[in-house]
């Protein structure tokens, strides 16, 4: 059985910094894209960035380029999003997805989510 687990959200200044991690069992990050996407209150989920599988190629959505860093440790099964410079636009629930096929940048390609976690920045 495959589970994703997001967890380092939480409440930050504009300005400041959080890590996200995606914890993975039952499915190997290091062979499988992974993708961040985030969901604001009335929005539609919006693709972050991504890690591909076995060439770690990654992508980021235009809003995010210089600020936020995504990085795979494959020894943890864990997937990572290094979120600076947060802007209050970054407030929303953050997903982690795992395992995609075609293009990363869409939230139907993957097979696996995880719970989510809120992130929150105030001004």
């Amino acid at each position: 059985q495959v589970q994703l687990v997001d967890s380092g959200g939480g409440l930050v200044q504009a300005g400041g910094s959080l890590r996200l991690s995606c914890a993975a069992s039952g499915v190997t990050l290091g062979t499988s894209g992974v993708g961040w996407f985030r969901q604001a209150p009335g929005k539609e989920r919006e693709f972050v960035s991504a890690i591909s599988g076995i060439s770690s190629r990654t992508y980021y959505v235009d809003s995010v380029k210089g600020r936020f860093t995504i990085s795979r440790d494959n020894a943890k099964n864990t997937v990572y999003l290094q979120m600076n410079s947060l802007k209050p636009e970054d407030t929303a629930v953050y997903y982690c997805a795992a395992k995609y096929r075609g293009d990363a940048t869409k939230y139907d390609s993957y097979d696996y989510w995880g719970q989510g976690t809120q992130v929150t920045v105030s001004s």
